[in-house]
């Protein structure tokens, strides 16, 4: 499909419009942002990381009856999705502490959750993302009761399916973070990306950081880090 009018660019990606009106075109940039933006980067080869382990991911899911609006790849960088109205919430899904939860109770960096922890994060750059409880989403009506508890179901359905999988490739799922919209036919669909931009990956060996994390707190690599995600995956840089 062509590339059309551009629709809207983000800190990682940019979404045309195409020929179908109910399909998008993504491509995947290689600037890094952590920080509510206060921090920039750019990484060559991180958008196209990013596009061939989301890619994967989303095919995934699909085959495991996680309906997303993945539908396919087309170019190292690119690939063609279905259009839909993002909602203004973020669920992340924590399996060990890490980042602002091990801030926020003082825990210790990699302690093991006695159960997943799900929370939701209002996407509003001015106010930096607040953590908000189910009471504050419904007075802001930001999503109704049934679209949260979809949601909710969905995460932790997509946490049980990709922990098994990295686990059987040698990585610990830390926490990852979901985004979904709304079809033209009001169809809640996971979307966005799920990418070393969006997830902690820890090698279960020796608990090196694999993700995002390694760019946040300079710690070198990063790029490296997200094909060593894709190796494990089974993937090769070709087309």
């Amino acid at each position: 499909m062509n590339r059309g009018e551009l629709l809207y660019e983000g800190k990682a990606k940019k979404l045309f419009r195409t020929e179908d009106p109910d399909v998008v075109r993504v491509v995947y940039k290689d600037d890094a942002t952590a920080f509510d933006g206060k921090k920039k980067g750019h990484l060559p080869g991180k958008g196209e990381m990013n596009n061939r382990i989301s890619a994967f991911f989303f095919r995934y899911l699909a085959e495991k009856g996680v309906d997303n609006h993945f539908v396919r790849r087309l170019s190292p960088t690119e690939q063609l999705v279905r259009r839909v109205r993002i909602l203004p919430l973020e669920v992340v899904v924590r399996n060990r502490a890490a980042g602002s939860l091990a801030k926020r109770l003082g825990l210790e960096e990699g302690t093991s959750l006695p159960r997943p922890v799900v929370e939701f994060y209002y996407k509003n750059d001015e106010l930096g993302d607040p953590l908000v409880n189910e009471d504050h989403i419904a007075a802001l009506q930001l999503a109704s009761p049934d679209q949260l508890e979809e949601m909710k179901h969905i995460a932790l359905r997509v946490n049980g399916l990709l922990k098994e999988l990295m686990e059987e490739r040698g990585v610990i799922l830390v926490d990852f973070k979901l985004e979904f919209g709304l079809d033209r036919e009001g169809r809640l669909l996971l979307a966005d990306e799920i990418s070393p931009d969006t997830c902690r990956f820890w090698d279960a060996r020796t608990e090196e950081k694999l993700d995002k994390d390694r760019f946040r707190r300079d710690l070198g690599g990063v790029v490296e880090a997200y094909r060593e995600i894709w190796r494990r995956l089974g993937g090769e840089i070709r087309d």
